[in-house]
């Protein structure tokens, strides 16, 4: 490296942010860039570890650690430190088709199998992954880059989330010709309408990456549902096709009540906010607006906390959200070692607004809502929570228990289910005679990822089941590139 001794000559920094008060007055992103000093010296505090972990991209106790698209994390540091910005832009590009939204929007599991991250703080990886991706834009550095031969091969992507994208853009690149199949309005699925735009800004982010796409040459038909008012039998016109349609059946809750109004899908919810917004409005009118509300988000995960913000710049009256987990420790625990992702108690943005405005973290841990109460017009105006642990049965698997006396009656009028997804919808998956597994999701080996159809090939959550966009783009690269050999015999896509 560099730096031989910048991890101990330099503390880590991050940028700092919007306070909340400020930022939930609007819906722009809150993070601030930091000056080319201080980030070159971030870059610096990257050791020569000898063997990074930081890269791996494996599974460690059913979660991410390290990169799942296997960045070139120490070699981009060290060109940031030494103020080589170009050529850090195309290493994060060798392997990352859209940095700039991972840069946003990733958990970083990088960052917590770092080397340095064993007894101190570690790199700021992500920041730094963020930083160079928008100077290249800023620089001019990003432009299309249409492939300079065709193959005559046509090629289906069904989705345009994140695995869709990075498949097309892969086999645009080995010259084929992709269409991309979005049942919205606007492509860009999860990224588009699954996340808000304070976290992922529409149009300054993700359509310009959209529009760039479409410069070299990928073709977006929107409001088209494959299945439904696209029959699956055109697809027979195309060379191969590629299934990246997400997992988008929501988990449920199964409660008396459930058909009041005011109980919503977090999806539904999210969704509609951005789609006000892009339309120009703050908040969709009816039902899906939070405003002089009381909150309820039923879920702890990124998607619980994308509802909080939003809920926030609406204006709720109160909000409150329900983990059915214990509380994460401050510091990793014995059973939770490096360099597994780090169990441990953070305060997101969302949770952090909702502090700020009234007065604490809105988590209650260890509870769930066991009641839906409704009013005389069949509207939601209060639920019934109780708390809950976690007990061995029989077998040795944990079980969750009602604790008895711990029922609490709370105003809801606005509850939004944000508990995860079960698998893909299945209506397009039997249109097409693909095989799935126990769970619902498409079977294609990791890999390989093609289906019992020959031609026919599946990538992101319809295949693995809800995971990080991260995986999503890993996946949809590595289904282009199985699809190349498929359609040419060889291929030379990473």
């Amino acid at each position: 490296m560099g730096k031989p001794t910048g991890f101990i000559e330099y503390l880590r920094e991050l940028p700092v942010d919007r306070t909340p008060q400020e930022r939930i007055g609007d819906w722009r992103e809150f993070h601030f860039h930091m000056e080319e000093k201080r980030l070159r010296q971030q870059g610096a505090r990257c050791m020569d570890c000898g063997v990074p972990f930081c890269h791996t991209g494996t599974l460690m106790s059913g979660m991410a650690s390290g990169c799942p698209v296997n960045n070139l994390i120490p070699e981009w540091n060290d060109l940031v430190y030494r103020g080589l910005w170009r050529e850090a832009l195309e290493r994060l590009h060798r392997t990352n088709n859209f940095p700039e939204f991972t840069g946003r929007v990733c958990p970083a599991p990088c960052e917590g199998s770092c080397v340095l991250g064993i007894n101190g703080p570690p790199v700021t990886i992500k920041n730094i992954e963020n930083a160079i991706v928008d100077r290249g834009w800023e620089e001019g550095w990003i432009f299309p880059e249409p492939p300079a031969v065709r193959t005559g091969k046509q090629v289906a992507v069904i989705g345009s989330g994140p695995a869709g994208l990075a498949a097309a853009a892969q086999l645009n690149r080995a010259g084929h010709l992709v269409t991309v199949f979005e049942r919205e309005d606007r492509p860009g699925g999860l990224l588009t309408y699954g996340i808000p735009n304070m976290k992922l800004d529409k149009q300054a982010v993700v359509e310009r990456r959209l529009k760039l796409l479409e410069a070299e040459g990928i073709r977006f038909l929107c409001n088209t549902h494959v299945g439904a008012n696209f029959e699956t039998a055109l697809l027979r016109d195309f060379d191969a096709v590629v299934i990246c349609t997400g997992a988008t059946l929501p988990r449920d809750l199964d409660l008396h009540g459930r058909a009041l109004g005011g109980v919503h899908f977090a999806m539904d919810y999210l969704t509609a906010s951005t789609k006000s917004l892009l339309a120009g409005a703050d908040a969709p009118p009816g039902p899906l607006n939070a405003a002089g509300r009381d909150v309820v988000v039923v879920g702890g995960g990124d998607t619980g906390t994308d509802c909080v913000g939003t809920a926030m710049r609406q204006g709720c009256r109160s909000l409150v959200q329900f983990e059915i987990l214990p509380r994460p420790a401050l510091d990793r625990s014995e059973d939770n070692p490096w360099p597994e992702w780090p169990k441990v108690y953070r305060l997101d943005y969302g949770q952090e607004e909702a502090a700020a405005a009234f007065g604490g973290d809105p988590r209650v841990y260890q509870t769930t809502v066991k009641e839906l109460i409704g009013n005389e017009s069949g509207q939601l105006e209060a639920i019934t929570t109780v708390q809950v642990r976690w007990e061995p049965d029989a077998a040795g698997r944990s079980k969750l228990v009602e604790v008895a006396g711990t029922e609490e009656r709370r105003p809801a009028q606005l509850l939004l289910l944000a508990m995860g997804f079960l698998s893909p919808e299945q209506t397009l998956l039997r249109g097409l005679g693909v095989d799935t597994d126990l769970r619902g999701n498409v079977r294609a080996e990791h890999g390989r990822f093609n289906t019992n159809k020959p031609g026919v090939f599946a990538a992101g959550d319809c295949r693995r089941g809800q995971s990080l966009v991260v995986w999503a783009i890993n996946e949809g690269r590595g289904a282009a590139r199985e699809c190349d050999r498929y359609l040419m015999g060889t291929t030379q896509l990473p």
